[in-house]
């Protein structure tokens, strides 16, 4: 996980978002390992602003994927360390091979996770799971990412299969009810509860703005499969700047 690994996600993050053809993302690694974490000689004599600026682009970039409108699901193939794990936790779906291994190592290292680890991390795990994850740099075994809800599934099956599957099914969803779920989800959570329903009956509402909605509604009806358009452009975006 360097700068130039960085670079090609944010490109690649971009490509997902503009392509309107493409519904999911999925983010997985080659051979044996997922991400097994920094850079280390590149990182070893950064100054404190070097390790500043370094925190600040990983994390934009990791911000970029958790924000982007389209689902992304990590396949996780193997070890899923430090920036790895960082990574796949700002992503929206985690399913994981049997051998994959998991672990915010960086206290082994004299430093703490800064790619957001020590924010999403107890958000996803809760904070006395995520303090003895950072704490000790213990890695688990996928079996135990699974049990304390660090990913969504252990699969047993060929791992890409198993997240096309999942991709193919979110794709057959109404897209823009998707996206909204997506906000009304990822801002809700930073929110109070009554400002969390008040963002989801403002998204509620769009949806009806959308030709999605009629036809998921009317497909329903007549007992037949619906056939969304899935553009974006057929919804008032006059109405999306009140959201």
């Amino acid at each position: 996980m360097n700068e130039e690994v960085l670079q090609e996600l944010d490109k690649a993050v971009d490509i997902i978002s503009s392509d309107e053809e493409i519904y999911v993302g999925i983010i997985t690694g080659i051979g044996k390992t997922f991400v097994a974490g920094a850079d280390i000689g590149a990182m070893k004599d950064m100054s404190f602003n070097e390790g500043v600026k370094f925190s600040e682009y990983g994390n934009s970039i990791f911000k970029k994927i958790e924000n982007c409108e389209k689902p992304i699901i990590a396949a996780i193939n193997g070890f899923c360390l430090g920036g790895g794990l960082e990574l796949a936790m700002s992503c929206d779906i985690r399913i994981a091979s049997q051998n994959a291994k998991f672990g915010q190592v960086e206290a082994n290292l004299g430093i703490i996770p800064g790619f957001g680890g020590t924010q999403r991390l107890p958000r996803i795990v809760g904070i006395a799971k995520a303090k003895e994850l950072v704490y000790t740099a213990q890695i688990i075994k996928a079996e135990e990412a699974e049990n304390i809800g660090l990913v969504n599934k252990v699969t047993k099956e060929a791992l890409l299969d198993e997240c096309l599957e999942m991709a193919n099914l979110i794709a057959t969803k109404g897209q823009i009810a998707l996206r909204y779920a997506k906000n009304a989800i990822n801002n809700g959570y930073e929110m109070d509860i009554d400002k969390g329903i008040n963002l989801e009956s403002n998204l509620f509402g769009l949806c009806f703005a959308s030709e999605d909605q009629e036809e998921g509604m009317s497909a329903f009806l007549e007992k037949r499969e619906a056939k969304f358009i899935n553009n974006i452009k057929k919804v008032n975006s006059s109405l999306e700047g009140n959201v």
